[in-house]
């Protein structure tokens, strides 16, 4: 996977996961806090779920929008593929086809992972929890939040990018700087 995707995808969970959180702020404070599992859900297959705490788990997460970052990953794979062939041009039009007619798999394999993913949102919010975070997702401020995530996403990778540059001649200098008061020289 792409640095670039990787980080996408770590800001995509950390973008989806604040806004859950103000959802479960804005809410008074439950009479009995719920379990919270020692493990992943993809780890627990002995954890079971009422059909309505899936669905709404699946919901949150297709609605938060996570799901398009699984939508990336295998037209990735597709053109790594493409160009791990490009030094044999005879096979494009076949491996083209080929590709084109594992979609149905892939689309397969993408549902997996949603199911994965909405297992653990089950595993770590309760029903009731997902309910309040479903609401938020349904709202206008909700829809809007999502419908900007993409371009957030770009701009905070570029932005990570740059502050970690940023970050990284600072800390050098600074570390140069105190070595040499000990009397050490850094390159």
């Amino acid at each position: 996977m792409s640095r670039r995707l990787t980080a996408a995808l770590g800001l995509a969970l950390g973008l989806a996961l604040p806004a859950a959180a103000f959802a479960q702020a804005h809410k008074p404070a439950p009479a009995k806090p719920a379990a919270q599992p020692s493990t992943p859900a993809a780890n627990t297959p002995a954890t079971t779920f009422t059909p309505g705490h899936l669905a709404l788990a699946r919901e949150v997460m297709l609605s938060s929008g996570i799901a398009r970052s699984f939508d990336s990953v295998l037209p990735a794979f597709a053109d790594q593929i493409r160009k791990q062939a490009v030094t044999r041009p005879e096979l494009a039009k076949d491996l083209d086809e080929v590709l084109a007619s594992l979609q149905p798999e892939m689309e397969l394999q993408k549902q997996r992972m949603i199911d994965i993913a909405a297992r653990t949102y089950a595993a770590k919010f309760s029903e009731a929890e997902l309910q309040e975070i479903a609401t938020f997702f349904r709202s206008p401020a909700g829809k809007h939040y999502v419908e900007a995530q993409p371009q957030l996403l770009d701009e905070m990778v570029q932005e990570m990018q740059d502050w970690t540059q940023d970050v990284s001649e600072y800390v050098m200098v600074r570390v140069r700087a105190e070595m040499g008061k000990r009397g050490h020289q850094m390159q």
